[in-house]
């Protein structure tokens, strides 16, 4: 068919309020399209109608309607004068829409996480749920016929639908919280894949820029020269049976003893093949899931992103800053909206018990941090108190969410005060006689400190596992003097002013303090709290920090979610 809608618009669909409205889809020759949006009265709103010239570097066409309050039970009519029949779509609702984008955090599943249960026992939604709609992006990594017929087979659910189990779960207790707030009804697109980078999201031209970011595109060259694309798609072919033979087996081993971990099924499976072969087909690969997911739904009008990703950069820590900069810039630019609004998640603890502490979760949560004051309306929640013992994925996923919610709430909608919803961060440090003064940024109210024994005994094991056993002074605090080497440090609440939302550091074994750090590493205690109950951000003030590793976890394996 020369003339078609983008598979996103769909019955139920959510339409973003009070902006520009961009309706979309694609034609292969020359074509003038109508669209027209009523409301529950049949009351016509507004109608558009554009005529779209095909050309070879595009077939997408664009309508854009004018901007609308939020309302339910309206109607999208589209046609073309190359079809006879018009589209039209039904139960529309007008109010928030948000992209849920990143790795397999935020791709994990409603039915699988901690609440899910008691959430998906109320069938009805009575308790927000039916405020919330859900469309999943087309979730396959390469555009062959089954790409096109599985995309044709999208579309927006309800709370009504059996699919809701598999929404997204920090997405979804991030629009259910939000719909309660705003009266609106809110809306997600799922665009999400386990174990990506972010160059999987971007365009080539975002990394080709930038000479360390280059290198996810040449290492991905280097590894496919002189295969074909038919010798790349039978490699991964072959490797997908393999995965899934692999996959069923441990499933089947899990089920048996939950207690297992990675490395004893290794030893009796073999080495798993995750996540395959460098290839044209691999999803994983530079800007493939720009091309198959997020292109398909650009430029469909968003409030914002919520975003949950990093863990797979982990082996290249200090390019992530760029890296995740260069991804705003990138969905900015192809969305029109310079000042697009992300709101994500600071990496929580995490460390697998036979993993060395590499400390790379503590360069991309620096990274984090960096965005977040350097790019406008990038948004950080810090999650570090929200990670699992020995497990990438936790499981408990409500918090998190409100979390983001209330981040949206104070810095994009501005409904709610900052000081009361956001997790203290340093706002500087002040080398004095013996000791170092620190003052932050939310702590108005002053700090809390309260070690979690669970956790603290959990990052002892590690250690001595690794055969490097924590102090029986740590404090989760550190100081450094010239040499930067840093020691456990003791501390006190309030600085020589005694403002409340100051902390003073000092050590025996540093004589004059100059560089103080806190949660610096990968998994352990996240001791320190406002009064308002949120963690501390972690923080290093070194000017630049040295790379402690050239090596990298090596479990980074993506279980099913």
């Amino acid at each position: 068919m020369s003339f078609s809608i983008a598979k996103v618009f769909s019955n139920h669909c959510v339409l973003q309020r009070n902006k520009i409205i961009s309706i979309f889809g694609y034609c292969d020759e020359n074509c003038r399209i109508f669209v027209e949006l009523y409301d529950s009265d049949g009351k016509l709103l507004s109608k558009n109608s554009s005529s779209f010239k095909y050309s070879n570097k595009g077939k997408k066409w664009i309508v854009k309607l004018s901007a609308q309050n939020a309302q339910d039970n309206c109607r999208l009519e589209i046609s073309s004068d190359k079809s006879k029949e018009k589209t039209i779509f039904t139960d529309i609702s007008i109010g928030e829409v948000w992209l849920a984008g990143g790795q397999s955090n935020m791709e994990f599943e409603l039915q699988n996480c901690t609440e899910g249960p008691q959430e998906l026992s109320d069938s009805e939604g009575i308790d927000g749920g039916k405020n919330v709609r859900f469309y999943y992006t087309n979730k396959i990594g390469w555009m062959d016929e089954k790409f096109f017929e599985a995309e044709n087979n999208t579309c927006w659910q309800t709370w009504k639908d059996e699919s809701k189990k598999s929404w997204s779960a920090v997405g979804y207790f991030f629009a259910k919280k939000l719909a309660k707030d705003l009266g609106v009804t809110v809306g997600l697109i799922g665009c999400n894949w386990g174990g990506t980078s972010a160059s999987s999201w971007m365009r080539k031209e975002y990394l080709e820029k930038d000479e360390d970011l280059k290198t996810y595109i040449t290492e991905q060259e280097e590894a496919i020269k002189g295969k074909s694309i038919e010798q790349q798609c039978a490699e991964f072919d072959a490797y997908e049976k393999e995965n899934d033979i692999w996959q069923k087996k441990f499933s089947e081993m899990f089920e048996k003893d939950k207690s297992l971990t990675w490395e004893s099924a290794e030893k009796v499976l073999g080495k798993c093949p995750w996540p395959g072969p460098k290839s044209c087909k691999n999803p994983y690969r530079p800007a493939g899931l720009y091309e198959c997911m997020v292109n398909r739904i650009i430029p469909y009008t968003l409030k914002g992103v919520i975003w949950y990703q990093g863990e797979s950069d982990d082996y290249k820590p200090y390019a992530y800053r760029k890296l995740f900069t260069n991804l705003i810039e990138n969905w900015r630019t192809d969305w029109d909206d310079e000042l697009l609004p992300f709101v994500y998640v600071q990496l929580p603890v995490h460390r697998y018990l036979a993993d060395k502490d590499f400390r790379h979760w503590c360069i991309i949560r620096k990274a984090q941090e960096e965005v977040s004051k350097s790019v406008a309306n990038a948004f950080m929640t810090c999650a570090l108190d929200l990670g699992q013992y020995n497990d990438i994925h936790p499981k408990a996923k409500k918090v998190l969410a409100e979390r983001l919610e209330q981040n949206a709430l104070a810095n994009v909608y501005k409904n709610a005060k900052a000081e009361e919803v956001l997790s203290p961060r340093l706002f500087d440090s002040y080398p004095e006689a013996q000791k170092i003064t620190l003052s932050f940024e939310n702590a108005q109210k002053g700090f809390i400190y309260q070690m979690d024994e669970k956790i603290l005994n959990e990052y002892r094991d590690m250690e001595a596992l690794q055969k490097t056993p924590l102090s029986e002074d740590f404090t989760g605090f550190e100081v450094a003097g010239e040499d930067e080497v840093f020691y456990p440090a003791e501390f006190a609440f309030g600085g020589t002013d005694s403002k409340l939302n100051t902390i003073t550091l000092f050590s025996k074994s540093v004589k004059e303090p100059l560089y103080a750090r806190y949660a610096w590493y990968n998994y352990g205690p996240a001791p320190l709290k406002a009064k308002n109950g949120l963690p501390v951000q972690p923080f290093n003030t070194l000017k630049k920090i040295k790379q402690e590793a050239t090596e990298h976890a090596e479990v980074q394996q993506i279980m099913t979610v």
